[in-house]
């Protein structure tokens, strides 16, 4: 029996280093998607995204090599409306300019999948991945590969009349990556780190945080509409937007629902409102959390997702009053998908009891 018992504890330790193992790699991956987001962020704010017109997943990989390459990707740009209606001035080397950032983006997806790919048959080799593992890598891997399809499509949606990507299509990429994201973030969190002990009594908050989840999502794919649309670049004040709470303009389609997507002064407001009512939520369910008997994990999480939160609203009116210089809009995206990472965080630490 006492044999039974140390072999059963040995796999169970051994079992425990290996999750630990593919969470530092998964984590590792997490850290790839968030940079990918922050050079995304810059290739839309440097309007890189329509510089290489061609779809060649294996080919691509190789940046052009030759002088004739390079003025054959740049004859292709000029036929595009976005070079012929605003980047007419451009010559070969403001091309190439643009190009790196479209091409750095790429390939850093590339590698994203290479390194994903190659640490789950590295994994699988050695052995070291239950079989509970095997449908959420499953899952990751095929949200990946339908990503890459999106961003080509996204894309592709500026190569006719257009001057630039669907902003449809642009929040659509987006909120795939963060999705990715987090749910690579929840499943690393939940190998690397042991779950705390339940907090009696919190099941009101634990829902109240879902749905502040849910805020956060909307919000985020309402950060994407601003940047398809440029709407970060009318009513640089705040807090009011043309001298009033709700701004003149903001109604300028029919039917009404499309000047939530499609109008760059309601597109504004409504993020606006949004980030606020996400600070509000977060002190909100802070303010909630002290009056309860939470564990000290619990209560850490939401501390940080507050103050996260309200970091994040502080950075987007910096953003917006200085028209969304580069830097600042790539460090805007950053905040919020610290936010998001908080979110997830704050999940992982706040659990009630069974039953």
């Amino acid at each position: 029996m006492i044999a039974v018992t140390s072999s059963h504890r040995t796999r169970r330790i051994a079992r425990g280093k290996a999750d630990r193992a593919v969470g530092f790699w998964l984590l590792g991956v997490c850290a790839m998607i968030v940079a990918m987001a922050v050079i995304g962020a810059i290739t839309r704010l440097t309007e890189s995204g329509l510089s290489i017109m061609e779809w060649a997943p294996v080919t691509g990989v190789l940046p052009p090599l030759s002088e004739a390459e390079w003025t054959r990707l740049f004859a292709l740009y000029q036929q595009t409306a976005e070079y012929q209606r605003v980047h007419a001035w451009m010559d070969l080397a403001d091309f190439k300019t643009i190009f790196w950032w479209e091409w750095v983006h790429r390939f850093w997806g590339r590698l994203i999948g290479l390194v994903f790919a190659g640490g789950f048959l590295w994994f699988l080799v050695r052995g070291r991945l239950h079989r509970g593992l095997w449908p959420h890598l499953a899952a990751l891997f095929a949200l990946g590969g339908l990503q890459g399809l999106i961003g080509w499509i996204m894309v592709a949606s500026g190569f006719g009349d257009r001057t630039d990507v669907s902003q449809y299509r642009l929040m659509l990429h987006l909120g795939m990556a963060l999705a990715i994201y987090a749910y690579a973030l929840g499943l690393a969190i939940r190998l690397v780190a042991p779950a705390p002990a339940p907090s009696p009594n919190a099941r009101g908050l634990r829902r109240g945080l879902v749905a502040f989840a849910g805020l956060v999502a909307v919000t985020l794919l309402a950060g994407a509409l601003v940047a398809g649309t440029n709407a970060g670049l009318v009513h640089n004040t705040f807090p009011l937007m043309g001298g009033q709470v709700v701004p003149p303009g903001y109604v300028r389609h029919d039917p009404l629902w499309r000047n939530a997507f499609e109008t760059p002064v309601a597109v504004q407001f409504n993020h606006r409102l949004l980030a606020i009512l996400t600070v509000l939520a977060a002190f909100g369910l802070w303010f909630w959390a002290r009056r309860l008997p939470l564990t000290p994990a619990a209560q850490r999480a939401l501390t940080y997702l507050a103050l996260g939160a309200a970091a994040q609203v502080a950075l987007g009116v910096w953003t917006l009053l200085a028209v969304v210089p580069v830097w600042l809009g790539a460090l805007h995206q950053l905040g919020a998908i610290l936010v998001l990472t908080l979110t997830v965080w704050a999940l992982t630490r706040l659990r009630v009891p069974a039953g």
